[in-house]
């Protein structure tokens, strides 16, 4: 049965190959402003050109820990290093009003200025990464369409987080501060290797949720109703977790159907942080019994159990007693890794088959070298993630593959914030 179950897991070239082809056709009519699973988001921003300058301050909201930051930018692709402060939100604030959860983060932005003596320096701008679904109306405006990850504040959403924000910085007196650019976590990744790196042209995200973005040239964004600019291009925002282009087994039917947004988000339940753990289950009720309660498997225990390279497997059984599962055999616990092993390879398959897209979208001949910034804790913490989705663009581009550089981008979207406020500030 395991051989049975592994063979719908697999996803061989051939499959990749659709994959990209179904991505360019939803990329296509996505950025034509046609029904897409791809939404193709224009960011109103444009890529770094790494010659930006000056000293910039980020907020960097995207779950209840959130961090205030400062980076200096000297205008040859080289930055200082960030001076950053970490806050948490309680529950209070992220269930609570506008005022009092916008009057906190105030706060904690004023702390930070005082802290290091920029509370009475002149005019500084301000990058706002708000990992939240917004509609963008501007670089510096956008309307919150829905809260996520529990977050319930009253009177935020439908409104423009800049301006709530803003009148929060009034509030508290904070007069120097300006927000000049709002950005998602996706786009600040993308941002804060590109700066550095010319050769960077996709942000992504694998950790939690799961993201993509990339240069477009806006000659190619037929939705494109706005004013031309400086570079003739704009990130966008490609939203690739709802790509819905994919072969769905059993098991992905039954998360989606149990999940709180059915027939949406289908890339994201099978590559993402969220689900992985919840898709191995499902999969292991069928071969090993034992973990019946839903949502039961977080997706860290998949990294945990790939990583044990031990003969009897002895991680896997002290995981799995703390489970409240002692005494499991070697052999269910030698398929519990096999589960793993397959899961996460399909996420990593794909992940690697979009990226492919992307890029020969951007150069169809892969003529040139490109580097994928990479942040979210799938990527950086699953043992064989980043192998596996390497093993696949050599599948894919063959000699080619040596042209993409897949690089981890840790806490990029911060960084990033502050080099897009500068690329704002000088529009």
């Amino acid at each position: 049965m395991l051989k049975q179950i592994e063979e719908r897991f697999e996803i061989s070239r051939a499959g990749m190959m659709k994959i990209i082809k179904d991505f360019h056709s939803e990329m296509g009519k996505g950025l034509a402003g046609e029904a897409s699973s791809l939404k193709m988001i224009p960011t109103y921003i444009e890529p770094p050109t790494g010659k930006e300058k000056g000293e910039y301050i980020a907020l960097d909201l995207g779950g209840t820990n959130f961090r205030v930051l400062e980076l200096d930018l000297y205008g040859s692709r080289k930055t200082g290093a960030a001076r950053m402060m970490k806050f948490a939100l309680q529950k209070e604030h992220i269930t609570g009003n506008a005022e009092g959860f916008f009057d906190f983060i105030a706060a904690c932005v004023e702390l930070f200025l005082k802290k290091h003596k920029l509370s009475g320096a002149g005019r500084l701008n301000l990058g706002f990464t708000f990992s939240f679904p917004i509609k963008q109306t501007s670089a510096s405006s956008g309307i919150l369409m829905s809260w996520t990850k529990g977050f319930e504040v009253k009177g935020v959403v439908g409104n423009d987080v800049v301006k709530l924000m803003d009148e929060a910085f009034a509030r508290k007196g904070i007069n120097n501060v300006r927000i000049s650019a709002l950005v998602n976590d996706t786009v600040g990744t993308l941002a804060a290797k590109s700066y550095r790196d010319p050769k960077c042209d996709v942000g992504v995200i694998i950790g939690t949720g799961t993201n993509a973005c990339y240069p477009e040239s806006l000659s190619k964004i037929g939705k494109w109703r706005g004013p031309g600019n400086r570079t003739g291009k704009m990130v966008i925002n490609i939203e690739w977790g709802n790509f819905n282009k994919l072969i769905s087994t059993s098991y992905d039917k039954e998360l989606d159907e149990r999940s709180a947004n059915p027939g949406r988000q289908i890339l994201e339940k099978m590559v993402s942080g969220m689900y992985l753990g919840e898709v191995v289950r499902l999969v292991l009720k069928d071969l090993v019994p034992i973990l019946s309660k839903e949502k039961s498997f977080e997706t860290e225990y998949v990294s945990a159990i790939e990583a044990d390279k031990s003969k009897n497997l002895i991680a896997v059984s002290g995981l799995l007693r703390r489970l409240g599962l002692p005494g499991t055999a070697l052999k269910d616990r030698v398929i519990i890794k096999k589960v793993c092993a397959m899961v996460s390879r399909r996420a990593a398959r794909i992940s690697a088959s979009c990226i492919s897209a992307i890029v020969m979208r951007i150069d169809p001949k892969v003529s040139g070298k490109h580097t994928i910034a990479i942040d979210g804790s799938v990527f950086e913490k699953h043992p064989a993630f980043s192998r596996n989705m390497k093993s696949a663009l050599r599948e894919i581009f063959a000699k080619k593959a040596s042209m993409i550089k897949l690089t981890l981008a840790k806490d990029g979207s911060g960084e990033g914030a502050a080099v897009i406020a500068a690329v704002a500030a000088s529009a």
